[in-house]
């Protein structure tokens, strides 16, 4: 097992149409103004872009993002991801009732020495940071599509 390799899902039931959702998340400039863990992003072109994020737990990850996939007629938008974090991530959203599901995908290997280092006993706790970020994004996104 590579302790340094991490496959994350997250499913977000949110109360807003699935078009206005997709448009949201494909505006990835406008993550840290309701996602408050994702500090920054820094538009490179049309379609790579230097994301920073922290959690709770006190280090950053930087990350460029590369488009890999657009298609709102399936609701998928994917991306490549490299630096601190080298893999893939994958949103997918659907209707669901008069809402809309979102399904989050992340498969990465971690290159930050520190966290390289505290890779064993630092799992659960890498584990878990993660998922209060994505807790936060799921509340940050449903604030924000109520707000617009």
């Amino acid at each position: 097992m590579d302790w340094n390799q991490y496959r994350f899902r997250s499913l977000w039931p949110l109360p807003a149409p699935a078009p206005d959702v997709y448009r949201a998340l494909e505006r990835i400039e406008d993550y840290p103004r309701w996602w408050h863990q994702v500090r920054e992003v820094t538009r490179i072109d049309d379609t790579t872009g230097v994301i920073r994020v922290r959690s709770l737990l006190p280090y950053d990850l930087r990350t460029t993002v590369r488009e890999g996939r657009r298609d709102p007629a399936a609701g998928v938008l994917e991306v490549a991801m490299s630096g601190d974090m080298e893999g893939w991530a994958r949103w997918t959203v659907a209707p669901r009732g008069s809402g809309t599901v979102v399904r989050y995908d992340q498969e990465v290997v971690v290159g930050k020495p520190l966290l390289r280092r505290l890779a064993v006993p630092g799992r659960p706790l890498f584990r878990a940071n993660h998922r209060l970020m994505m807790r936060a994004g799921r509340r940050g996104l449903a604030a924000h599509l109520n707000a617009v």
